[in-house]
C-alpha cells in the first residue's frame, strides 16, 4: 500500500478520539474469562443429574460483585450464534452465585453435544458480553443406550476362578488359587463410513487399562485407563470425540488391553495377588451423519482378537514386551487378520459403567539424565536426579532376539547398582529387540517410584565392536492426574522454598486415578493420605473433581455394618486397626465437608448422607463412653507416643460436628441436632479422659496431644491460652524446637502455631537441616517427601506435607474467613516471619486468582493484593498503632486496629498495600 500523508493525517486523529471516548467503556466493562461445566472446560460423559455450571469473571473496577446471570443451552454451536436457545434458557437470574447453578430444565439425550454460554450483570446492573461458547457432551445414561455393545476378550476367565478380594502379598505354594499372569490381547474392527460424518463419538472401557487407537493413531493420551476403581461395584468409562480421526470409507479401531488392579498375578513384586478376571473391552461408537442419520459400531463377536507383544504386565511387578512379536498396521483399515480369531464374550464384570468425572492420569514431566555410571559388565545406571512416578522411555539399537533388562529404583546400593528398597524387589521390564534401526519403547501397563534406571545388556560405551545392543536415548516420563495447577509459593528463604518443591513432586507422584500412598510399595488409595493433606493439597492442585472420585470408591467399600475401610478401593482386605482406624475412615464424612467448604457444593452432600451417617452410627457402635480409643494413632511419629485415643477421637468429634453442619445444610435440623449433641459429648469424655485441668496437659503431652484439641475446638475456652502456652514452652525448652508428630499430628501442630500467634516458633522448627524433619531430609539427599522424618521407608510419600497450608495461609496469607464458603470472604494475613524479607503466593480459588506479593524493610511492609471479583476480603497488614497506611498510594484513614495488626475491608481488584 502506497504511503499516503493524507489520509494519515485527517483520519487517524478521528480514529484515536473514537478510542479514547469508546476505552473507559471498554474498560470498565465485567468480563466472563471462564466459563466450566461440572468444573471442567468442555468435558465429555456428563451424567445430567450431576450438571452445574460455573464462571469467573473480571473486572478492571474495585469492589465488583455480580447481580444477575443468565445461562443459555442450544443444541448446535449455529443456533447458540443465532441466539436460538432451544435447549435451556435461564433468564435473567438475580443472584451472585456464580458456582454451582444446576441445571433445571428439560431432559438431556444421551451421547448428545450441548453449546452454552454466560453472560453476567454487575452492581450498576451493566451486563457484560456473553461468554465465548462452550460445549459439554453428555455420557451413556442406561444400559440401553450401550446398544448392545457386549464385553469381549480374547480368551475368557471364569467366576470360579476369581480371587477376590486379593491375598496380601503372595499365596503360599501349592494355593490351588495361583494362577497365571493374564496375556495382554489385541482387538481390531474394521468399519465403513459411506456418507459425510458430522460426529463420532466412543464410549469405551477396557479392563483393567486400555490403549485404544483409529486408523494407526492413538485415541487421546491418557495412561493407565479407566481409573481403579471397585470393580464389582463401578467400572468407568471414558468419552472421545473421534470426528476428526476417521476417514471416508474403510477405518479401523484398535484396542491394546493390559491388566493393571484388574488381575495381579504373583511372579515378581505384588501388594496383593488376586483377579477379577482376564483383560476385557466394551465399546460404542456412535457416528451421526450430516444428513442426520446414524450409525452404532459396537463391541461384539465381529470384532478380531491376537495375543499382543506384552508377555507380561502387573501394576506391582512391572512389563516385558517383545518387539519380534508386533504386526504392523495391525490397528489400521485393510491389515490382513485371517490368522486372528473371532473375539469371545466374556464374563461381564459385576460393576454399574458410570462416565470418568476425573482428569485422567498423562504424562506431564519429561526428565533427561543427569549422570551415567557403569556398574558392571554390560550394566549402566542413569541418574535423573529426581524421584518421581514414572516409566522409563528408551531408544536402542541392536540385533533382533536381544533382551535389555530396566529397572527402576529410588535408591542405590553402595557398589552404585539400583536398591529397590522397602522389600519390593522384583519390579522391573524387559524389551526385546526386533532389529529394526532404532527402536523406541515404554512400559504401558506399569509404573514405579524411579530415580535411577538400571539397563543390562547393553554397551557401555561407543565400541563399534561390541555385539550388545546400544541405548541412543533415555528419559522418564512422570505420570500424574491431569488436574490443573491451583497455586505456587516463594519466598526468601532458600530452604523453604526446597521444602516446597521436595513437598510438591510427592503430591503429583501420588495423584493417580486416586491419591496412592507412595507409587512403589503400596499404590493403594489409604484414605489416611486425603484426610490429612486434603487442604496442602488442593492449595496446588484442583482437585474438585478427583474427590468426588474418591467418595465414588468409598461408597462402593462401605461394609454392609456401615464401616468404610483404611483403603478404598479395598482390593485387600486387612485386619485390625490397617482395615478400622477412625483416623483414615473419617475420610468417609470429611471430604464432603472438604468440597463444601472449598468448592460449594452441597449436592455431594445430599449423595453421600446415607453413606455418611451409616459411618457415624458404626463409630458410634465402636464407641467406649463416646470415646474411640483403637485405631493406627499418631502413625510415625517420634518422641513422646500420643495415645491412639487422642487422634481417633479427636477425629471422631471432628467428623460429627461436620455431620452437624452437613444436616443443617441439606434441610434435616432433627439430624444436625442429634449430631450436635452426640459431639458435645464426645468433646466432654474427650477432655475428662485427656485433659489434666491442674497441668493444663492433655494425655502425654506430646506436640500431637496438646495441638490436636487446640486446632479441633476440643479445648474448652478458658484453657485454650494456657495448654497454648505449654505446647509452645515445651517445643521450645523440652523438644529444643524438634518436630516429634507423626502424620496425623503434624498437620494440627503446624495450624496450633500458625493460627494462634505463634508463627515464630514454627519458623524456628521448620528453619533447620540437623534434627529430623523436612530440612533434614533434603540435607541427606531426598528430592520428593519421604514416608518418615529421618528418611527411611518410602523415599516419595505425601502424607507429612502439611506444611504447605502454612506457607500459602500463613506467610502468603491466602486463606478464607471463618463460616466463608468457596473461598467467597477472604482473609488476607501474611506473616512475616523469621529472616524472611518477602514472599508471594498465588491460589485459584473456585471465583479466581487470589495473589499475594509482600516485601519487608526496616521501616515498611508492602503487600500487592488481588481479589476476583465477586469475593470480598479482610487483609491483615503488621503495624503498630503510629504507623501510616496506604493503599494504592493514598493515605488511609479509617481502619480497624486489632492486636499487632490494622484490618482493611476490600473488595475486588487488584491492591498496592503499604506500611510506613
Amino acid at each position: 500500500m502506497k504511503y499516503d500523508k493524507t489520509m494519515t493525517y485527517k483520519k487517524i486523529p478521528f480514529l484515536v478520539v473514537f478510542l479514547l471516548f469508546l476505552s473507559p467503556a471498554v474498560k470498565a466493562q465485567l468480563r466472563v474469562v471462564a466459563a466450566l461445566c461440572d468444573n471442567r472446560a468442555d468435558p465429555v460423559g456428563i451424567n445430567p443429574g450431576d450438571l452445574f455450571f460455573s464462571w469467573e469473571m473480571q473486572s478492571p473496577k474495585e469492589a465488583v460483585m455480580q447481580s444477575a446471570y443468565q445461562v443459555v443451552i442450544s443444541s448446535s454451536q449455529a443456533n447458540l450464534t443465532a441466539g436460538q436457545f432451544d435447549v435451556f434458557n435461564t433468564g435473567v437470574v438475580k443472584s451472585d452465585r456464580s458456582l454451582q447453578v444446576h441445571y433445571s430444565g428439560k431432559a438431556l439425550q444421551s451421547a448428545q453435544t450441548y453449546f452454552w454460554k454466560v453472560r453476567v450483570w454487575d452492581t450498576d446492573k451493566k451486563s457484560s458480553a456473553w461468554s465465548a461458547a462452550q460445549q459439554f457432551t453428555t455420557g451413556l445414561f442406561t444400559p440401553a443406550d450401550w446398544q448392545n455393545a457386549r464385553w469381549i476378550g480374547y480368551e475368557d476367565w471364569p467366576d470360579s476362578g476369581r480371587v477376590v478380594p486379593f491375598v496380601h502379598l503372595k499365596m503360599k505354594a501349592g494355593d490351588p488359587r495361583i494362577f497365571k499372569n493374564a496375556r495382554s490381547p489385541l482387538l481390531r474392527k474394521e468399519f465403513t463410513t459411506t456418507r459425510k460424518v458430522a460426529k463420532a463419538l466412543l464410549f469405551i472401557s477396557g479392563l483393567g487399562h486400555y490403549e485404544a487407537s483409529i486408523n494407526g493413531r492413538r485415541i487421546g493420551d491418557a495412561f493407565l485407563s479407566p481409573g481403579w476403581t471397585s470393580y464389582d461395584k463401578t467400572i468407568l468409562y471414558n468419552t472421545y470425540d473421534i470426528t476428526q480421526q476417521l476417514r471416508p470409507g474403510s477405518n479401523a479401531l484398535g484396542v491394546i488391553l493390559g491388566n493393571g488392579f484388574y488381575s495381579i498375578s504373583q511372579e515378581r513384586y505384588v501388594k496383593g495377588t488376586g483377579t477379577f478376571g482376564n483383560p476385557k473391552l466394551i465399546a460404542l461408537l456412535k457416528i451421526t451423519y450430516t444428513d442426520g442419520r446414524t450409525d452404532h459400531l459396537i463391541s461384539d463377536q465381529s470384532w478380531k482378537a491376537a495375543p499382543s507383544p506384552i508377555t507380561f504386565n502387573t501394576i506391582y511387578g512391572g512389563e516385558d514386551y517383545d518387539a519380534r512379536l508386533e504386526q504392523k498396521g495391525w490397528n489400521t483399515a485393510g491389515f490382513a487378520d485371517k490368522t486372528w480369531k473371532d473375539a469371545v464374550l466374556v464374563t461381564r464384570p459385576k460393576g454399574k459403567l458410570l462416565p470418568e468425572i476425573d482428569y485422567p492420569v498423562r504424562f506431564l514431566d519429561s526428565l533427561t539424565v543427569r549422570k551415567t555410571t557403569v556398574v558392571g559388565p554390560n550394566t549402566v545406571v542413569y541418574d535423573f536426579g529426581q524421584n518421581c512416578s514414572g516409566i522409563p522411555r528408551i531408544s536402542v539399537k541392536g540385533k533382533a532376539g536381544q533382551t535389555l533388562k530396566i529397572t527402576p529404583a529410588e535408591l542405590l546400593h553402595a557398589d552404585g547398582t539400583v536398591n529397590q528398597a522397602d522389600g519390593v524387589t522384583p519390579h522391573s521390564y524387559s524389551y526385546t529387540l526386533n532389529g529394526d534401526g532404532e527402536e523406541t519403547w515404554q512400559p504401558r501397563f506399569s509404573y514405579f517410584a524411579v530415580r535411577y534406571v538400571q539397563i543390562e545388556g547393553v554397551r557401555v560405551n561407543q565400541d563399534e565392536s561390541s555385539q550388545l545392543p546400544l541405548v541412543t536415548g533415555l528419559t522418564v516420563l512422570h505420570n500424574r492426574n491431569a488436574a490443573p495447577a491451583n497455586g505456587t509459593f516463594a519466598c526468601s528463604n532458600a530452604l523453604f522454598n526446597r521444602i516446597y518443591t521436595l513437598t510438591d513432586w510427592a503430591i503429583k507422584s501420588n495423584l493417580q486415578s486416586y491419591i496412592t500412598d507412595n507409587p512403589q510399595r503400596e499404590k493403594l488409595s489409604w484414605q489416611g493420605e486425603q484426610n490429612f493433606m486434603r487442604t496442602a493439597i488442593n492449595y496446588t492442585y484442583n482437585v474438585y473433581n478427583l474427590y468426588r472420585s474418591l467418595i465414588q470408591n468409598m461408597t462402593d467399600a462401605q461394609h454392609e455394618n456401615g464401616l468404610v475401610p483404611d483403603i478404598a478401593p479395598e482390593y485387600i482386605k486387612f485386619e485390625g486397626p490397617f482395615v478400622d482406624s477412625p483416623e483414615w475412615g473419617t475420610t468417609a464424612i470429611l471430604d464432603s465437608w472438604f468440597l463444601y467448604q472449598f468448592y460449594g457444593d452441597t449436592s455431594v452432600i445430599r449423595k453421600t448422607y446415607r453413606m455418611m451417617t451409616r459411618y457415624a452410627d458404626f463409630l458410634e457402635s465402636r464407641a467406649t463412653d463416646n470415646l474411640l480409643l483403637y485405631g493406627l494413632g499418631d502413625w510415625l511419629d517420634i518422641g513422646k507416643v500420643t495415645p491412639v485415643g487422642v487422634t481417633a477421637t479427636a477425629y471422631y468429634y471432628h467428623s460429627i460436628t461436620a455431620l452437624s453442619a452437613m444436616a443443617d445444610l441439606i434441610g434435616k435440623p432433627d439430624d444436625a441436632a442429634r449430631y450436635r449433641n452426640r459431639a458435645e459429648m464426645i468433646k466432654t469424655a474427650f477432655n475428662k479422659k485427656f485433659f489434666n485441668p491442674e497441668k493444663k496437659r492433655y494425655a502425654t503431652g506430646s506436640q500431637t496431644a496438646m495441638a490436636m484439641p487446640i486446632s479441633m475446638g476440643l479445648v474448652e475456652e478458658k484453657y485454650k491460652k494456657d495448654v497454648l502456652h505449654i505446647l509452645v514452652t515445651n517445643i521450645q525448652a523440652v523438644d529444643a524446637n524438634r518436630l516429634t508428630a507423626g502424620d496425623v499430628g503434624n498437620r494440627y501442630l503446624i495450624r496450633a502455631l500458625y493460627e494462634n500467634g505463634h508463627p515464630e516458633t514454627l519458623f524456628t522448627m521448620t528453619n533447620r537441616d540437623d534434627v529430623p524433619g523436612y530440612g533434614y531430609l533434603l540435607k541427606h539427599g531426598a528430592t520428593a517427601l519421604v514416608e518418615t522424618w529421618d528418611g527411611k521407608s518410602s523415599q516419595n510419600q505425601l502424607a507429612m506435607g502439611h506444611i504447605l497450608e502454612w506457607f500459602y495461609e500463613g506467610i502468603a496469607g491466602i486463606a478464607q474467613a471463618e463460616n466463608s464458603v468457596a473461598f467467597k470472604h477472604l482473609k488476607i494475613r501474611p506473616q512475616p516471619v523469621g529472616d524472611l524479607t518477602w514472599a508471594r503466593g498465588r491460589f485459584h480459588s473456585p471465583y479466581g486468582w487470589i495473589k499475594t506479593s509482600w516485601t519487608k524493610t526496616a521501616n515498611r511492609f508492602r503487600c500487592q493484593v488481588e481479589i476476583p471479583v465477586n469475593t470480598r476480603a479482610t487483609v491483615y497488614l503488621p503495624a503498630k498503632a503510629a504507623s501510616r497506611i496506604y493503599k494504592n498510594g493514598q493515605l488511609v484513614r479509617n481502619y480497624k486496629v486489632e492486636a499487632d495488626a490494622v484490618l482493611l475491608e476490600l473488595g475486588s481488584g487488584k491492591y498496592d498495600l503499604k506500611v510506613e
